[in-house]
């Protein structure tokens, strides 16, 4: 299988140089283990906790396991063993008082956030560098290098990009950004996300308390998946599924940590309480999505009523994958307000907003028609950004561009 390089691997190899533990999570499959074997020196030596020998010498004798696997390790999927986090802390700590340079002893990696990140917390604070791979950008797919996406004109304006269309977006909309199948042509597309769907449930969540009800949780999966990019109202989804509106919060939660959607907040002050509180959802893989909701080909979706949608999704996708990819986290937000006024993004900085809607024609018409009520905010409204299929990036106002998505 064709390996395509990933834009986290510099950070990767600079975090290893400032921590003794880099930790890369992510939803199954985003070719985690892969980035890392890849970049993994000859002297590391990798193991997975899917093993189950190596996961029981693990737990029983994690002394031994040291022992015979040595100190300069990349462990894959070591959630299965929270244990280890202990005799990983032990073994740092223990180098740092003999002097020794710990850094970049560990990898480790696991696709199952809402375990890791509550035992890398109490364990290895400050010891740990820890990083999100989502599916593959489209940066990535085309061999491009990438940065977090930044909205200033000044910036834009000197960022390449290249003009696609409206099918070729679809298309990569329709195919998602799970590595193994684009780097894998012959792979059937269907049957990988049927397997996938499978091994997600069975190894993930069948294994958590928290569900217990495996067909309601699919169910809820599929519905948020037909309702990516829009808000995320518990009572109406517990009427739809048939669980508590509870029970589908928690099960939110855990797709989210398991990286399979993404939880967008809405911008809310104690100023302004005419602004709404409900988050909006967003699928992770718009490809997963798509084969979820039973769009058979791209062309359909393109066409289908759905096409707002998964076009929103996959812009937002990208934006957080370009900070993701660096070890960074995006202040981003939407605007939502009682009467109904409503931004697709805000990118909120220091005393400064820049407003953002997302767009799937060319030339789209009062796009920027909602800007102005940012100015009861109190903060500084910046020159905003209508990102949609133009051909280039050139402003249709003083203060409002058209940009292309391949400037993201």
């Amino acid at each position: 299988m064709q390996y395509i390089k990933r834009a986290m691997e510099s950070s990767i190899i600079k975090a290893s140089t400032q921590y003794p533990v880099v930790m890369v999570c992510g939803q199954r499959q985003t070719g985690k283990s892969t980035m890392l074997r890849h970049l993994a020196e000859p002297d590391r030596v990798c193991v997975s906790f899917d093993k189950l020998e190596t996961r029981t010498l693990a737990e029983n004798d994690p002394a031994l396991f040291f022992e015979t696997y040595g100190h300069k390790l990349l462990i894959d999927e070591f959630q299965r063993v929270p244990s280890i986090l202990l005799a990983i802390k032990d073994i740092v700590d223990n180098a740092q008082y003999n002097g020794e340079n710990p850094n970049g002893m560990f990898w480790l990696t696991g696709s199952q956030k809402f375990v890791m990140m509550k035992n890398i917390s109490e364990t290895l604070a400050g010891r740990v560098a820890v990083f999100s791979l989502l599916p593959l950008s489209q940066r990535e797919i085309d061999g491009k290098e990438s940065e977090p996406f930044c909205p200033e004109i000044e910036a834009l304006k000197s960022k390449d990009y290249e003009n696609k269309t409206l099918s070729n977006t679809f298309e990569r909309i329709f195919q998602g950004g799970m590595p193994k199948l684009l780097g894998d042509k012959t792979l059937d597309r269907d049957l990988y996300f049927s397997s996938y769907m499978d091994t997600y449930i069975e190894r993930d969540v069948s294994a958590l308390e928290q569900v217990g009800k495996l067909d309601e949780f699919r169910a809820l999966v599929t519905y948020l998946a037909a309702n990516t990019a829009q808000e995320l109202k518990y009572e109406s989804i517990s009427r739809d599924i048939g669980v508590s509106a509870p029970t589908v919060k928690e099960w939110v939660t855990i797709l989210q940590r398991s990286g399979i959607i993404y939880i967008l907040r809405p911008y809310y002050n104690n100023i302004n309480r005419r602004l709404v509180k409900t988050p909006k959802c967003y699928f992770l893989d718009t490809g997963l999505a798509a084969y979820l909701t039973r769009w058979p080909t791209y062309e359909t979706l393109m066409n289908g009523n759905a096409s707002g949608a998964f076009f929103e999704t996959f812009v937002v996708g990208e934006i957080l994958k370009s900070y993701y990819n660096c070890g960074k986290e995006p202040n981003i937000y939407y605007y939502r307000d009682i009467d109904k006024k409503e931004i697709d993004l805000l990118m909120v900085g220091s005393n400064q907003v820049f407003p953002i809607e997302i767009k799937k024609s060319k030339t789209p018409s009062e796009a920027d028609k909602n800007f102005s009520v940012l100015d009861k905010l109190g903060l500084k409204v910046m020159p905003g950004l209508v990102l949609c299929m133009a051909d280039e990036f050139f402003p249709i106002k003083r203060e409002v561009w058209l940009c292309p998505i391949t400037m993201i």
